[in-house]
This record gives C-alpha cells, structure tokens and sequence, in this order.
C-alpha cells in the first residue's frame, strides 16, 4: 500500500485497496479451510490458501485451525517463485 500512496500519490486508492483486503481476510476467517489449496511445486509444511482480491493475491496457512497470512502480493508477479 505504500508503493500506491506514496509513488503512486493516490492514498485514496491505497485506503481503498487495503479495505477490500481486511475485508476479504475477514470473510475467508469463517472458513478458511473450505476453499481449494494452492499446487505447490515445492514442499511444504502446510498448504497455502489464496484470496484474489483486484489485482492482489493474499496467500494464507492454516495451522491449528488458525488462518495466518503469510504474503500479499501484485496478482502478476510470478507466485512460483515468489511464494
């Protein structure tokens, strides 16, 4: 969000973008363990979850019943290698 207020100079749209995230995190958190897991190529000690949000991805861990978020990234970036 800071690369969008601050390079970008549009902090309404920063607002704007983290509050349809919150929002979606929050929604997931009823039930984060009913949606499909991502394919992983790598080994992993827990499958990570996905949230498409615009053009943002919030990846996610469920562990002990516990939604953690681990990364938000720009939906075109290579997640591959990334995550």
């Amino acid at each position: 969000m800071n690369y969008i207020q601050n390079n970008l100079e549009n902090p309404i749209a920063a607002e704007n973008t983290l509050s349809k995230i919150e929002a979606a995190i929050l929604e997931r958190l009823e039930s984060p363990e009913s949606f499909a897991v991502w394919q992983s190529k790598k080994q992993r000690p827990y499958p990570y979850g996905k949230i498409n949000v615009g053009n943002y991805t919030v990846w996610y861990v469920v562990i002990d019943h516990i939604m953690e978020v681990r990364r938000i990234l720009y939906s075109r970036r290579d997640e591959e290698t990334l995550i």
